[in-house]
């Protein structure tokens, strides 16, 4: 400070004004290391670090749509780390299976939910503090609001507001008079409400969804007709549990596939012959043990809800009957097994492999073909309807190491060959050979013998657990109702003068004031004044002299009282 300007402070009051020296740095504020988290708080609690968290969370999510998810379908996780040799180790230690799981992905998402509490909360309160305040006193000059008009009457000024405070109830305004000459009101809180409604909605469902992270359970299981299931962990193929999911956490109920029905179009031409109608099968529930047994339907979109859990039905297929004998005539594979179809006709790949087989381990590759055909092209044999009429087994056969004996898991729809020699002819060429229901085919060079006994269906199964599922719909539901109030819904206030004139005439003033474009305020303000002032000096001075402003030219000190009641801005 070097110099000390003498300046017209106010008008007729004259003070000094102390102007800063250029020539001197200017020493910066230091913060303690209170402030410091209160600075990164007020930052993270900011809108625009909430839309970047949300942005943020949408891009960490697009990775569990592209790469398979051990939670959804782990086959596809070591399909992929099959192909990808190189690849896949990296996308595993950065938990690219598990990305919803992931360390990453949860501190985004427990970033954003902390933002979101830090948003709402303080807006809550001065929501409710607005809720509970009255409508602010009036404008003195009420022209320099966006919509005005002036009208004149011969009323008295009391019939006037009394008629003014009935047209604002009747259109749910909040009317207050802070004196005798003017009437303030208010609309359309219900704006902020539902805004805020949303963002609690919204957390109520990040909470729920983490809450059902850790208690849920998910399971998929394949089961062949006659087989009874019983919701254990051995039973699954695939199960992925929540954090809190223990094996005493499954509800102990089970079942028995009677029987499955499917339903092809034999009528239709063209792509729509053979094309799927129905499925349908039929289920015996015991709910507890020692239960009685109750007859169930499982259909497509239609699942079993049992103990809190949702059997669904999410795939079906042959399983054809096949019964191995090894070179001595020992039975080392028996049973129907299920196959895997490839096409629309339900041609189906299968494996079967007899691993105490001698004098060597003995796998088949099978090809089932339901409706079994020539091929008038090729000559080659093919499934030309995906119902059973004309069942057939294609069956190719090698023996040696079956690869069960070395700790390394492996899938019981594949045969890995990498080890085995296939079965070869008199013609010296790779053995194969077609047979129907009931028919055996001897291997060659003493490996056995192979019998198709006949076929079944089985159905493949997703069984679900999630309490937290009524939650979220209701949370969702709540959300949505609370963001069209907020879109919807338009903040408005008017305010009501009247002023006595000479010759007993009342001056009536009104001013309308929106906190969003509002393109029916003026027709608002219109029908208000015209229901408050019927009897008019001039009939046409109220529908003519309705003036429209850009909200922007409002405003002014004499306007502070209607802004300083503003509730909190808009939502993050």
């Amino acid at each position: 400070m070097s110099v000390d300007d003498e300046i017209e402070l106010r008008p007729g009051q004259k003070g000094k004004m102390p102007r800063l020296d250029a020539q001197r740095d200017v020493a910066q504020p230091k913060l303690s290391p209170l402030g410091w988290l209160r600075w990164m708080w007020r930052q993270l609690t900011s809108m625009r670090t909430a839309l970047i968290l949300l942005m943020l969370l949408a891009f960490a999510a697009v990775p569990g749509s592209l790469i398979p998810q051990t939670r959804i379908d782990p086959s596809k996780v070591s399909t992929f780390l099959e192909d990808h040799p190189d690849l896949g180790p990296w996308v595993r230690r950065l938990d690219g299976f598990d990305v919803y799981g992931s360390p990453w992905f949860s501190a985004i998402y427990l970033l954003l939910f902390i933002s979101l509490i830090g948003c709402v909360v303080p807006r809550t309160r001065q929501q409710y503090r607005a809720l509970r305040a009255k409508p602010p006193r009036a404008p003195r000059r009420l022209e320099r609001m966006p919509v005005h008009a002036t009208t004149h009457t011969a009323a008295s000024s009391a019939e006037v507001l009394a008629a003014a405070r009935k047209a604002l109830r009747r259109k749910r305004y909040r009317v207050h008079a802070h004196d005798g000459d003017t009437l303030s009101a208010d609309r359309g809180l219900l704006s902020e409400t539902g805004n805020l409604v949303f963002h609690l909605s919204l957390l109520g469902l990040l909470a729920t969804m983490a809450i059902g992270s850790f208690i849920s359970y998910s399971g998929q299981s394949v089961v062949v007709v006659g087989d009874k299931w019983s919701n254990t962990l051995p039973q699954y193929d695939s199960f992925t549990g929540g954090r809190a999911v223990g094996s005493d956490d499954l509800a102990p109920y089970s079942f028995t596939l009677k029987s499955f029905d499917a339903d092809f179009d034999k009528v239709s031409t063209g792509n729509q012959f053979g094309a799927a109608r129905d499925f349908e099968g039929k289920l015996e529930v015991i709910e507890k043990p020692g239960a009685t047994p109750v007859e169930r339907t499982i259909k497509v979109n239609d699942p079993l809800d049992v103990n809190g859990s949702r059997v669904f039905l999410v795939g079906n297929g042959y399983a054809p009957k096949i019964t191995v004998r090894d070179g001595e005539g020992n039975v080392v594979a028996s049973g129907a097994v299920p196959f895997l179809s490839t096409d629309s006709n339900y041609t189906s790949t299968g494996v079967v492999k007899a691993a105490d087989a001698k004098p060597k381990q003995l796998g088949l590759m099978a090809v089932f073909l339901p409706t079994a055909s020539t091929d008038p092209d090729t000559g080659a044999e093919i499934s030309v309807f995906p119902d059973d009429d004309n069942p057939k087994l294609q069956l190719y056969a090698f023996t040696g190491d079956l690869g069960l004996d070395d700790g390394v898991g492996r899938s019981v729809y594949v045969l890995d060959t990498s080890r085995l020699t296939a079965i070869k002819g008199s013609d010296g060429k790779q053995f194969t050979k077609t047979i129907g229901v009931g028919e055996s085919v001897k291997l060659p060079g003493g490996n056995g013998t192979v019998t198709f006994d006949g076929v079944t269906r089985y159905v493949a199964l997703d069984v679900r657990y999630d309490p937290t599922k009524i939650y979220v719909l209701v949370f969702a539901l709540a959300a949505l109702c609370g963001v069209t109030a907020s879109l919807f819904v338009r903040r408005r206030r008017v305010w009501f003068r009247v002023t006595p004139s000479a010759g007993g005439i009342t001056a009536v003033g009104i001013g309308g004031l929106s906190r969003t474009e509002d393109t029916q305020l003026a027709e608002e303000v219109r029908s208000l004044l015209m229901a408050a002032v019927p009897d008019r000096v001039d009939p046409a001075d109220p529908v003519d002299s309705v003036e429209e402003k850009a909200p922007e030219t409002a405003g002014g000190t004499n306007d502070e009282p209607a802004r300083r009641h503003e509730p909190p801005g808009e939502g993050v």
